[in-house]
C-alpha cells in the first residue's frame, strides 16, 4: 500500500514538472521573444542585372549606379550643354518678355509669344535632365556672357528702352542671333556628347530655332 502511494507521488510529480516545462518553451518562443536583427544600413547595395544593347551582354550593377529609365550614359559634354542651354533659353525669354508692350508689328509678338511656349517648358526638362544624374544646374566656371548668340547687357538695355519699330528691328537682329548661336551649341553637343536623349532634345532644339529664324526673316523688318 505503501509502495503505490509513493509510486502516485511520483507520477504526480512528474506530470507536474512536465507541465511547467511546455509552459517555459511556450513562453520563450512566444511574444517575448527577440526580434531578428534588421538589415544594416551599411549592406551592400542590391545588385541588378542591366540588359545590354542588341548583340551585347548583360552586365550586373549596384541598384544606386543605374542610370535614370531610359538613360544612356552621359558625359561631361551633355551636362555643360543642358547647363549652359538653361541660360541661354533664360536670355531668349527675358527677351520674348518685352514684346507684348513694346512691338508695333504683331509677327514679332506671335513670334515671341512661340519662343516663350516653347523655351520655357525646354528649361524645365533640362533642369529635370540635371536633377536626375545628380548635376547641378550651373557651373560657376561658366562665362555665359561669351556663350554664341548672347547678347551683351548693353543691347538688352537698348532694347528695353525700344518701342514700335524700332523695337521690332532690335528684337528680329537679336533673336536672330541669339538662335543661330543655340544651332552652334546643338552642334557641339552632338559632336562631343554621347546621351542619346539628349541628343534628341538637342535636335528638336534646332529645328525649332531653325523654322524661327526663318519666320523672322519672312517678317521683312531688319
Amino acid at each position: 500500500m505503501q509502495h503505490r502511494r509513493a509510486w502516485a507521488l511520483t507520477a504526480a510529480t512528474l506530470v507536474l514538472l512536465g507541465t511547467i516545462g511546455l509552459a517555459l518553451l511556450a513562453r520563450n518562443s512566444g511574444d517575448d521573444a527577440e526580434p531578428a536583427a534588421a538589415p544594416s544600413a551599411s549592406s551592400s547595395p542590391a545588385r541588378v542585372l542591366v540588359p545590354g544593347k542588341p548583340g551585347e551582354s548583360a552586365s550586373v550593377t549596384d541598384a544606386d549606379h543605374v542610370q535614370p529609365p531610359g538613360a544612356s550614359p552621359y558625359n561631361k559634354a551633355d551636362v555643360t550643354y543642358a547647363q549652359m542651354m538653361i541660360a541661354h533659353h533664360v536670355q531668349a525669354l527675358e527677351m520674348a518678355d518685352l514684346a507684348p508692350d513694346r512691338a508695333a508689328d504683331q509677327g514679332v509678338k506671335n513670334i515671341a509669344s512661340r519662343i516663350t511656349a516653347a523655351q520655357g517648358p525646354e528649361i524645365a526638362i533640362l533642369r529635370t535632365w540635371l536633377s536626375d544624374r545628380g548635376q547641378p544646374e550651373s557651373d560657376p566656371a561658366h562665362d555665359h556672357a561669351t556663350m554664341p548668340g548672347m547678347q551683351p547687357e548693353a543691347a538688352l538695355a537698348e532694347l528695353r528702352a525700344a518701342r514700335g519699330a524700332d523695337f521690332d528691328r532690335r528684337f528680329v537682329a537679336m533673336m536672330t542671333a541669339h538662335h543661330r548661336g543655340a544651332l552652334e551649341m546643338v552642334d557641339v553637343l552632338f559632336s562631343s556628347g554621347s546621351e542619346e536623349r539628349l541628343a534628341k532634345m538637342a535636335k528638336e532644339t534646332a529645328i525649332e530655332q531653325d523654322i524661327e529664324i526663318g519666320r523672322m526673316a519672312d517678317l521683312g523688318v531688319s
